[in-house]
């Protein structure tokens, strides 16, 4: 892989720390317990975007262009990194928001809703789950078009080949880190969502020949379809990124299981998870993603998943600013 050839800017100047999670692993009994920590990435509040956006935001400007138009839920992450990226190069940003959720937007709320707002975005436009987000995002860029300016599309998660290509690169960060730590990683968990993340690591690993195991946890989709999601999603990027053998099925792994009731919504162990990171180690997970995905996490612990010496590594895809819209929830 040579990522190099790609246009990239850079918004998080050194790695992310790997760290050992000791209290956690002590209280679950085993195995060991590793985070990498891509919640402090560069961009606002950090997250795992902000890796897609170095290679997605380098694209736009060689496209000259001076607005980014992108999608999410109501409380999305990529959202706030994409306008973040957006603040940081002097350009506009304007936002299609989906209600998941019936009725669950609230301009007034908390989380990342209020740092839309202090971030200001130029315009937030919001649909009813299931719209075609494509479709009224370009009906944005056409309006830009119109009044001379030009806008660059970024699609939901920023999960194309080009903006996985952030998780490749991510990869290869881990193992460089892991071989200076005298670290064997046995596999590796991951929040699985738009699917960027999830398609990158694997896309990356494989890439690398490090042949370890990623798993990815849903937070909305069910498991098969997920999984011919990540497998073409990797296969695209690994191709892009110059890997000349393809990503083998087996290489794709997505559990559902702790989705819950829906994308977003709470469940017993979300808020488990959410509490033992924070109360154990002092990290501040999300209700929505990588809170789902710790659960995820911690029910393959405590089902014996890893052998008692394994080396699991969490990869934390970053959101607490979510969670100040959960607090009811979460303290109540």
């Amino acid at each position: 892989m040579h990522l190099a050839r790609f246009p990239r800017r850079r918004y998080t100047p050194y790695q992310t720390p790997i760290e050992p999670l000791e209290r956690l692993s002590a209280h679950l009994g085993g195995p060991n317990l590793f985070i990498k920590r891509d919640d402090q990435l560069g961009l606002t509040a950090g997250g795992n975007k902000t890796r897609k956006l170095e290679f997605l935001v380098a694209d736009a400007l060689a496209q000259g262009a001076d607005t980014l138009i992108t999608t999410g839920a109501v409380q999305s992450n990529h959202c706030r990194l994409t306008l973040a990226a957006a603040v940081h190069e002097g350009l506009k940003c304007r936002l299609v928001l989906e209600q998941r959720v019936p009725g669950s937007y609230d301009p007034e709320a908390s989380g990342n809703n209020f740092l839309y707002r202090l971030l200001q975005v130029e315009q937030i436009t919001v649909v009813d789950a299931g719209a075609d987000l494509m479709a009224a995002m370009r009906k944005e860029a056409a309006a830009l078009e119109a009044d001379g300016r030009h806008a660059y599309i970024i699609p939901g998660g920023g999960s194309t080949p080009l903006g996985a290509l952030g998780y490749v690169a991510c990869a290869e960060e881990l193992l460089t880190q892991t071989f200076d730590m005298g670290l064997v990683v046995d596999h590796i968990v991951t929040a699985s969502g738009s699917g960027g993340t999830h398609a990158g690591m694997v896309a990356g690993i494989h890439g690398a020949s490090a042949n370890i195991p990623v798993t990815g946890i849903s937070v909305r989709a069910e498991k098969a379809p997920q999984e011919r999601r990540i497998l073409d999603l990797a296969g695209q990027t690994a191709e892009l990124a110059g890997v000349t053998t393809p990503v083998p099925a087996e290489a794709v792994a997505v559990l559902d299981d702790y989705v819950g009731p829906g994308y977003s919504l709470p469940t017993d162990a979300m808020i488990e998870a959410v509490k033992l990171f924070a109360s154990l180690e002092g990290i501040l997970l999300d209700p929505v993603y990588t809170g789902k995905a710790a659960a995820g996490l911690i029910d393959l612990v405590r089902r014996g998943r890893f052998a008692q010496d394994d080396n699991v590594l969490f990869l934390h895809t970053g959101g607490s600013p979510a969670l100040y819209a959960y607090q009811d929830t979460l303290l109540g």
